[in-house]
């Protein structure tokens, strides 16, 4: 019998959510803390309903991932308001008298940018954990969220929820991979994480940068890669040139037996990097060295041999 797997948040808000009952209702006034009578719940036994609320009395997730609002893209999407509307509600919850935004918290600036009196939301009971495991997954699914800002909002959903990183993975619908190459970023000093933030290197520059064993050589290389505008292969190609050293100062190779040098050739053919077999006891006992020059090379490598990396906290 095969075990259902058990349903996660990274399918996105709109299966949390489920259809949506609209009222007329205004809770302007309504200063209670309680929620209407009547309304709809989805699948996972939550209430909400789609009210007009003053946007004077929507206050900011205090669990927010994003850090950094474009003023451009929220000036477009303001006047895209004013043209026609909110056409997606924000998810709130009421807390005493005001409410705060669990998701949609770009749409609630955009809208007093418009000075637009009222924003339709749709309320829903959420208790802390809920509000950030919310924030999250919007966050997350969304492709305008730097690397920086996502690598910070999986290390505060695994430390909140005491979670492996494969355990995050699963309830945030992303792969374990994808968690620990983000989370890796954050070991990047801090003048690398900025140019992320700013768009001046990619995720791909970083994590062949984080190869080099020193915040120093990170440093250095990361501004040459953003001062001469290098590729992500030739930014990996420094770094191994790097890692191997000068040809002249490696010690000269140990004349190997044709059947070890043929055994070296299949597995590069196969795993498509460099592979030495090194042998002592006449060839009774040796290692196997696989070389990689990035994360991304790494991953590719740990797949194609069929390894199930550990979990970590």
């Amino acid at each position: 019998m095969v075990k259902e797997k058990r349903k996660h948040l990274g399918r996105g808000l709109n299966s949390l959510l489920g259809s949506i009952s609209h009222s007329s209702k205004d809770v302007e006034n309504d200063t209670t803390g309680t929620l209407p009578d009547k309304m709809s719940t989805n699948a996972f036994g939550s209430q909400y309903e789609v009210k007009d609320i003053s946007v004077d009395k929507i206050k900011p997730n205090p669990y927010q991932p994003r850090t950094v609002w474009n003023d451009e893209e929220l000036a477009d999407l303001a006047e895209s308001i004013k043209a026609n509307g909110v056409i997606q509600p924000i998810l709130v919850r009421k807390v005493g008298a005001h409410f705060e935004v669990i998701a949609g918290e770009r749409r609630l600036r955009a809208s007093k940018q418009a000075d637009c009196a009222n924003i339709p939301a749709i309320i829903r009971q959420a208790n802390d954990e809920e509000m950030l495991e919310l924030a999250l997954v919007e966050n997350i699914h969304r492709s305008d969220l730097n690397a920086i800002e996502r690598a910070l909002a999986y290390q505060q959903f695994i430390k909140t929820f005491s979670l492996t990183q494969a355990r995050a993975a699963e309830r945030l619908g992303e792969s374990r991979s994808a968690v620990a190459n983000y989370l890796r970023l954050l070991d990047l000093p801090k003048e690398v994480k900025q140019m992320l933030i700013d768009n001046l290197l990619s995720m791909g520059h970083a994590r062949a940068i984080l190869a080099l064993p020193t915040d120093e050589l990170r440093r250095k290389l990361a501004n040459r890669a953003m001062a001469g505008r290098l590729s992500v292969r030739e930014v990996e190609r420094l770094v191994h040139n790097h890692l191997e050293g000068p040809a002249d100062q490696k010690a000269p190779a140990r004349v190997k037996s044709p059947h070890i040098s043929d055994l070296e050739k299949r597995l590069r053919d196969i795993l498509g990097t460099k592979v030495q077999i090194n042998t002592v006891k006449k060839g009774q006992k040796g290692k196997i060295v696989i070389d990689f020059y990035s994360l991304d090379e790494f991953d590719r490598l740990t797949d194609l041999l069929g390894m199930k990396m550990a979990d970590t906290e």
